[in-house]
């Protein structure tokens, strides 16, 4: 497995690890009452799960497993540009969430995941190429 792919998935586990601890605390919060304060991270929980865990390794599988024209996956530059943007949208968008009078803080993280994709799919356009018959 490439590094690169290795890094996206580590990264999605541990995403995974944070996001399953976050909604085990709001669950346990519904049958023992801990503090009302911990509905707060609700929007955590779900940001860790979708963005973190899913699109992770999601992108990191994805590295790994597109075609490599002549044993080279190309310039890996924008990969590795989406790993970085994906994860400081991610924190901005959790920083957000608990940041009273930082609504741009949302919108930059939004902003920052969105480009952090669009990085990646730049990266493994050149890699998909169209099915040629005959």
């Amino acid at each position: 497995m490439p590094r690169l792919s290795v890094w996206f998935v580590r990264a999605s586990l541990i995403y995974l690890m944070v996001g399953f601890t976050l909604g085990a605390l709001l669950l346990a919060n519904k049958g023992v009452f801990l503090h009302p304060l911990v509905w707060r991270l609700l929007p955590a929980h779900i940001e860790l799960l979708l963005m973190g865990w899913v699109v992770l390794l999601a992108l990191g599988v994805a590295f790994w497993i597109l075609p490599r024209w002549q044993t080279k996956r190309g310039n890996e530059k924008p990969a590795w540009a989406a790993l970085l943007l994906i994860n400081l949208g991610l924190w901005c968008v959790i920083a957000a969430a608990w940041l009273p009078g930082y609504d741009d803080l949302l919108w930059w993280g939004r902003s920052l995941e969105a480009l952090g994709v669009a990085a990646f799919a730049f990266h493994a356009w050149p890699r998909v190429k169209p099915w040629v018959e005959g």
